[in-house]
């Protein structure tokens, strides 16, 4: 196990190095000149010529990946081209929004999908079971921005239960209202992720009511259901671990998307911000901090899997 943690854990750097390159060298394809846009319209190439040679833009490019790549190793980021603060702070920041977020909604997601995908796979062939099939096929093929305007109408607009917009200037520092503007945000996102995930886990519980022990358990004097429950369903939640660690993307585009949508000060919103400003060491950080978490969570979801799954141990 520490030998298969430690090839994962390499794995896992690679793929970060690999990516902070991609990052680097896309953002610099971009059209645009950071210069030019922190001199302003009326500036004179001289003005742009200098801020560049002050922000160190006039370097090779492998000299400033360098440099970046060094900074971040010593816990530096960079700082804004346009403001001039720490990105790391600013990070910290708008992590407090976006983290939470994600949070809420892969425990929503989680709630929908698990008691509603095995009901749909017990209840298979009955008007229950397909009519929670179809809602599923039909909710996950919802956008999630037409999601989100809708709960907005119907819970913020018309029933007043949740904020429409924003998030305390105080944050967590008031918890109750923090609380309640990212609900419908996770909401929003939980369901239609929510949707998806329950289509996988219908098939996975259909595909372990199949197996030869659930049908030996039933044979033996269980009923079908009692069979899957007590030998199958042990078996699914391999599979959904594997599949939830998928699924923190599409949490996490959900969330970029959701940020805009309910004006959420979150590392979402501050990246589309960033992109249009060409602010490169924001934005570099913010995708290597995304990236990066969704790299982890792949890690994570490998180790676990491969402790509660003794195959995999008995292959090594």
């Amino acid at each position: 196990m520490i030998r298969y943690a430690l090839t994962r854990g390499a794995l896992l750097l690679l793929g970060l190095f690999v990516a902070s390159a991609l990052i680097f060298l896309t953002l610099r394809v971009l059209p645009g000149d950071v210069a030019q846009i922190i001199a302003g319209v009326n500036s004179t190439p001289e003005q742009v010529a200098a801020i560049r040679d002050r922000l160190g833009l006039d370097q090779p490019l492998p000299v400033q990946y360098g440099a970046w790549i060094a900074g971040i190793f010593r816990g530096d980021f960079g700082s804004s081209l346009l403001t001039g603060a720490p990105v790391v702070g600013e990070l910290v920041q708008k992590g407090q929004v976006t983290i939470p977020l994600g949070l809420m909604s892969m425990v929503i997601a989680l709630l929908i999908a698990l008691p509603f995908g095995v009901v749909s796979a017990m209840r298979r062939g009955h008007a229950d079971g397909t009519a929670l099939n179809i809602g599923a096929q039909a909710i996950a093929a919802v956008p999630v921005v037409w999601a989100g305007m809708m709960l907005v109408l119907v819970f913020a607009v018309w029933l007043g239960w949740f904020p429409a917009q924003g998030f305390p200037r105080g944050g967590w520092s008031e918890p109750g209202l923090a609380f309640r503007s990212l609900l419908l945000p996770a909401i929003t996102i939980g369901v239609v992720e929510g949707a998806m995930l329950m289509r996988f886990v219908r098939s996975a519980t259909l595909q372990a009511g199949g197996q030869d022990f659930v049908r030996t358990a039933a044979a033996k004097g269980l009923t079908r259901n009692q069979a899957l429950i007590r030998h199958g369903l042990p078996t699914v939640g391999l599979s959904i671990i594997t599949v939830l660690g998928l699924q923190v993307a599409g949490i996490i585009v959900g969330a970029v998307i959701i940020e805009q949508l309910f004006s959420l000060p979150g590392i979402g919103r501050m990246l589309v911000t960033d992109v249009g400003n060409r602010d490169l060491p924001k934005v570099q950080g913010e995708l290597l901090v995304l990236t990066g978490f969704v790299l982890i969570i792949g890690f994570v979801v490998d180790l676990v899997h491969r402790l509660i799954d003794p195959r995999q141990r008995e292959a090594e």
